[in-house]
């Protein structure tokens, strides 16, 4: 009979297992930990950064005064907007079709496919917000297209600025869900599909009760990953219309820098970049929620 295992090693050998990851807890706790702290404490104070002597606590006077403030909650709901159209639907489905499609594409063309795709992913964001400036301006490349075809033009970033902000994301953001779902669709069993051909399936069927189901976790995790990245976009956006006009674009990272510093009100920007936060807690929460569940 072996000798019993002495009470303290269970413990012991976990802490030796638990050491290799002391530094990045530590890193964590440091730069992103420490930082969330310091905000939460400013949100929930007057300081501003006009000169004032020292800050007040003010307790939730910011978040009261911010569900009341009809222009937090238009950037709330263009947040939404910007984000339901340029990435759960924009990024996500255009994504997977072009993965799709590329799939069954030739060598040549997924080369060239993939790296058009993938050029206006790797751009700086200032490059692709103001490359995407000069297509949707009055005198812009899309209306010189429709004045071509004969068909009505209009100043685009005046009428329909979170369209056109939204489809600037589109096209920058799309590359890193084509990857993905690129990645997922290579790791389909292709006895599977052809399984599926042979039984009469049409494309549709295959994609709806096979594909889908079996690379819902990717979906899972390409739409969180795009979410927050959304979520957090500022440059393109303030690139293209600043957040106008007349806050028709403005979305709440937009609000929460002109709130800090162009109005000086870093206690009450603060305390709209911890809902923005809040905001993006709740997404993750929901899609933790489906990743956990197994296929």
């Amino acid at each position: 009979m072996s000798a019993a295992t002495p009470p303290h090693t269970g413990p012991r050998r976990r802490l030796v297992r638990a050491l290799p990851l002391t530094p990045a807890v530590v890193l964590l706790l440091l730069f992103l930990g420490g930082p969330i702290a310091y905000c939460v404490v400013i949100a929930f104070t007057d300081l501003q950064l006009t000169g004032q002597a020292e800050e007040s606590f003010v307790g939730f006077d910011n978040f009261t005064r911010a569900f009341g403030d009809e222009a937090f909650l238009n950037a709330v709901w263009l947040t939404l907007v910007f984000t339901v159209l340029s990435s759960l639907i924009g990024q996500n489905t255009l994504g997977l079709a072009l993965a799709s499609l590329m799939q069954r594409a030739s060598k040549p063309v997924r080369t060239l496919t993939g790296g058009i795709v993938v050029t206006a992913w790797v751009l700086p964001e200032v490059v692709a917000g103001f490359l995407l400036y000069a297509f949707f301006r009055r005198e812009g490349t899309l209306n010189a297209l429709l004045d071509w075809l004969r068909l009505p033009s209009q100043n685009w970033l005046f009428t329909l600025p979170i369209l056109a902000v939204s489809f600037a994301n589109v096209w920058r953001g799309t590359a890193f869900s084509m990857l993905v779902y690129s990645a997922a669709l290579n790791e389909i069993p292709k006895e599977v599909t052809e399984a599926a051909e042979v039984d009469g399936a049409s494309g549709w069927r295959r994609m709806w009760h096979i594909t889908l189901p079996m690379i819902r976790r990717s979906i899972g995790t390409n739409l969180m990953l795009n979410t927050l990245q959304t979520l957090s976009v500022f440059g393109l956006i303030w690139v293209m219309t600043r957040g106008g006009p007349s806050g028709k674009s403005q979305t709440l990272p937009l609000f929460m820098y002109e709130q800090a510093f162009q109005n000086s009100l870093i206690g009450y920007g603060t305390a709209v970049a911890l809902l923005l936060l809040l905001i993006g807690s709740l997404f993750s929460v929901v899609y933790l929620r489906l990743l956990r569940t197994e296929v």
